[in-house]
């Protein structure tokens, strides 16, 4: 039997609810009370709580948003960029805007997104998409071949990932930006070298 579609309202609801797990995670670790969450994202707690029953599906929910927004922007960013170094850096862009690399690493506690059936074949395609544009780069020439699929990754993990210390959320992730396109030029000169 079929379920019956989202209504419109609730959809909105849900994607309210996994945004502000996102930053709320990205900024103080899966420890985040629920409350907050919902607080964040604009709903009452009963709200989050009829989509997200626990924490545990609250979590596996927003490993597998992230994965699927970081997968489709690397495979948009390979097929509308026909310079394969713009498409990494546009594909680094968005995952950082989207905080994967800074929210996956905070859940590894609670969610195993190589072992997770479900999570597990959509990390491997977002991986893939990725080594793909890496592969692309090296072919034209863009990118020294000892940069690897990891080094990229790590990189993108270590700047992700919120600053300690009094600086606002937004002026941390500013920082953020501004250090992945210090990453980006130094990756660019790399391949010009």
């Amino acid at each position: 039997m079929k379920s019956k579609p989202m209504r419109a309202d609730a959809r909105r609801n849900q994607e309210q609810i996994l945004l502000a797990a996102r930053d709320l995670v990205a900024e103080r670790g899966h420890d985040v009370p629920l409350d907050d969450i919902a607080r964040r994202a604009g709903v009452g707690s009963a709200t989050l709580y009829r989509r997200f029953p626990d924490r545990d599906t609250l979590f596996h929910a927003l490993a597998m948003d992230a994965l699927t927004r970081t997968a489709a922007a690397a495979v948009t960013a390979a097929e509308e960029e026909s310079d394969p170094f713009e498409a990494l850096a546009r594909y680094l862009r968005e995952a950082l805007e989207l905080r994967v690399s800074a929210v996956l690493p905070a859940l590894l506690d609670v969610v195993d997104p190589a072992g997770d059936p479900e999570l597990s074949p959509v990390r491997e395609e977002s991986a893939d998409a990725v080594r793909r544009i890496i592969a692309d780069c090296h072919a034209a020439g863009a990118l020294p071949v000892d940069v690897t699929f990891m080094d990229v990754a790590m990189m993108l993990v270590r700047i992700a990932r919120p600053l300690p210390g009094p600086l606002s959320a937004e002026a941390k992730h500013e920082l953020a930006r501004r250090h992945l396109e210090l990453f980006i030029g130094g990756l660019r000169a790399m391949g010009a070298a």
